[in-house]
């Protein structure tokens, strides 16, 4: 496919506390990366990432969930990480990214999942979800939203659009969505280097302004603005049908995110039958960066709660 870039190898050297060997699988002419981590049977956590972030994301909680046994599968959506990135802006909608992941999961059997979603993982995954849930033995809901009508957005999310759909600002910040930065930002517990989590956020685009079109792509897409490209119709049907959904799902979410706030997820945890529902002190809209063990490990206390009933 024309209009591609693909990171060099070299841009994920030495890259902090990241041993993990790359997986990668061919969809609709390109690379789609994934992690796979752990034991080959049992039970798979699929651990989705959003925006502006990769599978990086997740190597806090990857040993843990290991350590109690599971398959850890973490993929790149298009456009991020060490998936290829389309440089053509107007090819992302949220629906190419929910296509993806079907067909990752097809090719690799993913069964008796315990899909773990966070930002725009949320919508991803659990459209994902509801469409197979043969696969899927649980659901952990971190910070995120399905979209549907009467859903308050957050001031916070409204200026992250505005700002980050807006070309003046981007062409001030020089990088064209300064992802490192973001992240960085968002930590509500202190970072032990900055400047290596920074650069591991922008290892994926090399410098490269072209290739960070699927990060500018996923704030336009937000569905009260563009609710065709943001998928919004299935979205919504996705959270309809979750007000039906029969097995476990456990809400986790940060409570110090502006974004997708705890109180949110505590209102969404009571509309799903029999959901659990957890606060993480000190820990933000990026709460795998703040607290990945310590979600881990609430999850794995709720699970067995579950599994003992």
């Amino acid at each position: 496919m024309e209009n591609v870039y693909r990171t060099p190898d070299q841009a994920f050297a030495d890259l902090p506390d990241f041993p993990y060997e790359p997986h990668y699988l061919e969809w609709d002419g390109l690379r789609t990366h994934y992690l796979d981590e752990g034991p080959r049977e049992g039970p798979v956590a699929l651990l989705l990432h959003g925006e502006p972030t990769w599978s990086y994301l997740y190597r806090k909680m990857i040993p843990p969930l290991v350590a109690a046994g599971y398959r850890c599968i973490a993929p790149d959506h298009i456009g991020f990480g060490r998936s290829d990135k389309v440089t053509d802006d107007r090819w992302y909608v949220i629906d190419r990214h929910i296509e993806r992941l079907a067909g990752l999961i097809a090719r690799l059997d993913l069964r008796d999942m315990t899909m773990v979603m966070q930002d725009w993982g949320g919508p991803i995954g659990l459209i994902n979800a509801v469409a197979m849930p043969e696969r899927v033995a649980r659901l952990a809901i971190l910070n995120t939203w399905l979209h549907h009508e009467g859903y308050a957005y957050s001031p916070a999310i409204k200026a992250w659009r505005d700002a980050a759909t807006n070309r003046h600002w981007l062409a001030w910040t020089r990088h064209d969505l300064p992802c490192g930065a973001i992240v960085r930002r968002a930590a509500v517990r202190p970072v032990a280097d900055p400047v290596a989590l920074e650069r591991a956020y922008e290892a994926p685009f090399e410098g490269s302004i072209a290739a960070k079109a699927g990060a500018r792509r996923f704030p336009w897409c937000i569905p009260y603005a563009e609710p065709e490209a943001g998928a919004a119709e299935r979205q919504a049907q996705a959270f309809e049908a979750l007000k039906q959904w029969a097995k476990p799902v456990h809400v986790i979410f940060g409570e110090a995110d502006p974004i997708f706030p705890a109180s949110w997820g505590q209102e969404w945890a009571g509309m799903i039958p029999g959901t659990t529902f957890d606060a993480i002190e000190r820990a933000g809209h990026f709460c795998q960066e703040d607290a990945g063990p310590e979600i881990v490990a609430r999850l794995l206390e709720r699970v067995s709660a579950s599994n003992s009933r």
